[in-house]
């Protein structure tokens, strides 16, 4: 999965509809260039291959400026990538990023489920890399990959279990609840309240 896509697809969400100098600056002022990779470049192409994959539609009112929808199809490809980037602990940060970045677009119920599934996922891969390391007797150098798996994923466990600690009472404002940025088109309405 690629991490622009999912934040791609998510901001033209955010907004109901954006342009793709509008996405660029979102993403550049998120730093998403250095942790996602998202990069002026790879931005035009995602937007190039969602709307060819029936995911956004293209709109040129503006003449030289196209702005961009999301589909019922794209909804259910932001939703599908969201919910696994949550779920599912991944090598690369940025798609936990990208994740992080777009969550208030889901209620807090699931949003506490997914990430329950990761944590359970990084318990296992933390348990599996320390009995690795229990039971390691050759290249002795190679312990340290163990010792690496163990002390990420045991950061993993740290880090999530706090995260659904927070989200339990009641910190951010998820979907469904007043004042969350996870409402379709909901961007420029709160941008208007500040």
């Amino acid at each position: 999965m690629s991490a622009t896509r999912l934040l791609v697809l998510g901001i033209v969400r955010g907004y109901g509809r954006a342009h793709g100098y509008r996405i660029g600056t979102d993403l550049q002022s998120w730093d998403a260039a250095d942790w996602a990779n998202a990069k002026w470049g790879s931005i035009y192409h995602a937007l190039r291959a969602l709307t060819d994959a029936g995911m956004l539609l293209d709109h040129d009112d503006v003449p030289g400026r196209t702005e961009y929808e999301l589909t019922e199809k794209g909804e259910g490809e932001y939703l599908r990538l969201l919910r696994d980037a949550v779920r599912r602990p991944h090598a690369k940060p940025d798609q936990l990023g990208a994740a992080l970045a777009m969550l208030p677009s889901l209620p807090r119920g699931e949003a506490v489920r997914l990430l329950r599934e990761r944590l359970a996922a990084l318990e296992e891969i933390r348990d599996k890399a320390r009995a690795q390391l229990d039971g390691w007797v050759d290249a002795p150098h190679w312990s340290e990959l163990y010792v690496l798996w163990e002390h990420t994923a045991a950061g993993g466990v740290e880090w999530t279990s706090g995260l659904i600690a927070r989200l339990e009472s009641g910190a951010y404002a998820m979907a469904g609840e007043p004042g969350s940025p996870g409402r379709p088109g909901s961007w420029y309405t709160l941008a208007d309240e500040s």
